[in-house]
């Protein structure tokens, strides 16, 4: 405002000045001028054509540098703009995609994460005709930068939302397509569940995979175990701080990946073996993490252990002697087993967003028989 009320003055002068005799003075050519008639005998000395500017020159830069300057202001408000909007449409979209449930009721929790993401969504689509609008109003100005520096700041503050929203979902909701998990309140050692597989577990391979949100991890945090009187230790997939280790045979063949595990967020974890090559592998959300060859090479799993989830065999009975250092307190759902190790097209869908309808050959999440134990139980 003050730029134009300049300008306004400064034209409005020189319209005063067209009327005034002094006027003429501005055109006068210095380099015919005659001082009373007497005609200079000395050269004259050298002009320098780079002459100062003027009052009236130094205005219009001003008034040019000052246009180029909010321009270029208004440009670049409008390319974050509008890639704040874009990266806003993509998250919300990925969040709708993996709250969708059309085959069960919602729950209320979920209704009410429904009510805000459409909120959300609404906010996005009234910022995008805001900015439509603003790109499409022809000459910027002083009101169309306040315009969109405040569509800036309502996208910025529904990105905000947005990701309260996700922080909400994941650690409230169960991974898309599972219908419950087995609930372990508290690092106990009374606290596990037992699994009876639908076939023997005599395996000279194996792909074992399951989806967890951890609550706490100390050294060894058991996720399952398989282990006879002989040898508890035959298969273990377990977490180590942010470390997740898959055990076959005993604990000197073990397969580390390390800074994989989450804490409060729902993370699938794959473990494969094969007993012919001593191949290993484990997947951490449909990604290799690690791999191993020769490991326990030509070893058998044999049939007749005890298979269990949140604590570790120790080789006596169901239930007995555990240790409450061992212990699993968090979420445990889409637990299988198979008993061949699957390729990695079926490994990387296994750990897709809705993988819950995979069901292994061995154990089955939602198949085979798991009963909860010391105060495990199952939510939905």
């Amino acid at each position: 405002m003050h730029l134009q009320a300049l300008l306004f003055c400064a034209l409005w002068t020189a319209a005063s000045a067209e009327n005034s005799d002094d006027y003429e003075l501005m055109y006068v050519n210095l380099d015919n001028e005659i001082d009373n008639g007497i005609q200079s005998t000395e050269d004259p000395t050298p002009c320098d054509c780079r002459r100062e500017h003027s009052e009236w020159d130094k205005l219009f830069i001003l008034l040019e540098n000052s246009q180029m300057r909010e321009g270029m202001l208004l440009q670049a408000v409008d390319d974050v703009l509008r890639g704040e909007l874009q990266r806003l449409r993509a998250e919300l979209s990925r969040l709708a995609s993996s709250l969708a449930r059309p085959s069960a009721p919602a729950a209320p929790g979920e209704a009410q994460l429904a009510r805000a993401l459409d909120e959300l969504l609404q906010a996005s689509r009234d910022a995008s005709r805001r900015l439509g609008r603003l790109e499409g109003a022809g000459p910027r100005s002083e009101e169309a930068g306040r315009a969109l520096g405040a569509a800036l700041d309502e996208l910025r503050q529904t990105r905000a939302d947005l990701r309260e929203a996700r922080d909400w979902a994941a650690r409230r909701t169960l991974p898309a397509g599972c219908e419950t998990a087995i609930l372990f309140p508290m690092r106990s050692k009374r606290i596990f569940g037992s699994v009876h597989p639908t076939a023997l577990m005599k395996l000279n391979a194996f792909s074992a995979c399951l989806w967890v949100k951890a609550t706490d991890v100390l050294n060894k945090t058991i996720l399952f175990s398989y282990g006879t009187k002989k040898n508890p230790y035959e298969i273990q997939l377990y977490l180590s701080f942010q470390s997740t280790v898959l055990v076959v045979g005993g604990e000197e063949n073990k397969l580390v990946a390390d800074t994989v595990v989450s804490l409060g967020r729902w993370t699938h974890i794959c473990g494969t073996w094969n007993s012919e090559s001593g191949r290993s592998s484990l997947w951490v959300n449909g990604d290799l993490v690690a791999s191993s060859a020769k490991m326990a090479l030509g070893h058998a799993v044999p049939e007749g252990g005890i298979l269990q989830i949140g604590q570790e065999k120790n080789g006596c009975c169901v239930g007995g002697g555990f240790d409450e250092t061992l212990a699993f307190s968090g979420r445990l759902t889409g637990f299988n087993i198979w008993d061949h190790v699957l390729s990695h097209e079926e490994l990387r869908e296994a750990g897709a967003a809705e993988s819950c309808h995979i069901r292994g050959n061995v154990v089955g999440w939602g198949v085979t028989e798991i009963q909860p134990h010391g105060g495990a139980q199952y939510v939905s």
